[in-house]
C-alpha cells in the first residue's frame, strides 16, 4: 500500500485557483490529470495542462470524444499539447447529449488518434466498477475490451466498495484486459469544497455531476469531510495480485488538493514508522 500512495496520482478540475493551490501544495512528483467539463469545453482543460506542465508537472488532459469537432480539431489538439511537452491523455466519450463533431465515443477517438500518429507514451481509459448509468454493463465491458488495445492503463470511476472494484477487476482480467488499473479515489474533501466546485460547473453540470455521483454525496457531508481511509485499508490486500491488476491508487481531490495530500502524507508517515527498523 505505501508504493500505491507514494506513487498516487490526483485529478483536478480546471477551476478558477486550481492552478495556484496545485502549485503550492502539490509535489512535482505527483502526476495529474485535469478532467473536462460540457459546460466549459476542451480548452480550460488543455490550458490548464500547458500551464501545470511549464510548471514541471506531469500533466495528462482528458479528452472527451463528443467535444471533439472532426480530424483537423483532434490534429490541432495533438499538436498544441506536443508543443507543451504534454505526453499522456485520458479519453473518456464525455457526457455532451450530442457529439459535436464526428467522434460519438471513446474508441473513435482513441482510432483516430493513432491515424493522426499521436505519439503519446501513456494514454488512459476508463473502467467502471459499478457500471455505467446509461450503458447496460455488457455493453460497458465490451467497449472496454475494445479500446484496450489502444490504451497503456485504466483508470476507474469513483466506488466505495473494495470488494466490488477487486471483483470487477477480476473479471476484467479473465476477459483478457491485461491492463495496469490504477483504482479511482475520492481525496480527502469537505462539503464546502464539493458546494464551491458544484456552483463552479455551473448548475446543469452540477446537476449531472450529483446525480452521476449519487452514492457518494452523502459521504461527503460527514461533519469533518470525507477521508479515504477505510476504502484504502480494504483495497491494499488486492493490490499488485496477478489475477486483476490492481497497480495504484488515483485519487478524484475535487481540487481541494492541501487537505488531500495532507492526509497522503500522513498515511505515508504512518506506514514508515510501521516499518521495523
Amino acid at each position: 500500500m505505501e508504493t500505491a500512495l507514494r506513487e498516487a496520482s490526483y485529478e483536478v478540475l480546471p477551476l478558477r485557483g486550481a492552478e495556484e493551490s496545485i502549485v503550492e501544495h502539490v509535489p512535482r512528483t505527483v502526476p495529474l490529470t485535469v478532467t473536462v467539463t460540457e459546460a466549459k469545453g476542451l480548452t480550460p482543460t488543455i490550458e490548464l495542462a500547458e500551464r501545470l506542465s511549464r510548471h514541471g508537472f506531469t500533466a495528462t488532459p482528458h479528452l472527451a470524444a463528443r467535444l471533439v469537432r472532426d480530424a483537423s480539431h483532434l490534429a490541432d489538439v495533438v499538436a498544441r499539447l506536443r508543443a507543451a511537452d504534454v505526453d499522456s491523455v485520458f479519453v473518456i466519450g464525455g457526457d455532451a447529449v450530442e457529439p459535436a463533431g464526428t467522434f460519438p465515443d471513446a474508441l473513435g477517438l482513441l482510432e483516430a488518434l493513432e491515424v493522426v500518429g499521436h505519439q503519446f507514451r501513456r494514454v488512459g481509459i476508463g473502467g467502471y466498477p459499478e457500471g455505467h448509468g446509461h450503458i447496460s454493463p455488457e455493453h460497458i465491458e465490451r467497449a472496454l475490451e475494445r479500446k484496450a488495445p489502444h490504451a497503456t492503463h485504466v483508470i476507474t470511476q469513483l466506488c466505495f466498495s473494495a470488494a466490488t472494484t477487486t471483483a470487477w477487476a477480476r473479471q476484467v482480467k479473465l476477459r483478457g484486459v491485461d491492463l495496469p488499473i490504477r483504482i479511482g479515489l475520492p481525496g480527502a474533501v469537505t462539503r464546502q469544497k464539493l458546494v464551491r466546485i458544484s456552483a463552479g460547473l455551473g448548475l446543469g453540470q452540477s446537476a449531472r455531476f450529483l446525480l452521476k455521483q449519487h452514492s457518494m454525496v452523502w459521504r461527503f457531508f460527514l461533519p469533518h469531510g470525507y477521508r479515504p481511509d477505510r476504502l484504502v485499508q480494504g483495497l491494499a490486500p488486492a493490490l499488485g495480485r496477478f489475477e486483476h491488476n490492481l497497480e495504484g491508487f488515483h485519487l478524484f481531490t475535487f481540487n481541494e488538493v492541501a487537505r488531500t495530500e495532507a492526509w497522503r502524507q500522513e498515511w505515508l508517515a504512518r506506514l514508515s514508522d510501521a516499518v521495523p527498523r
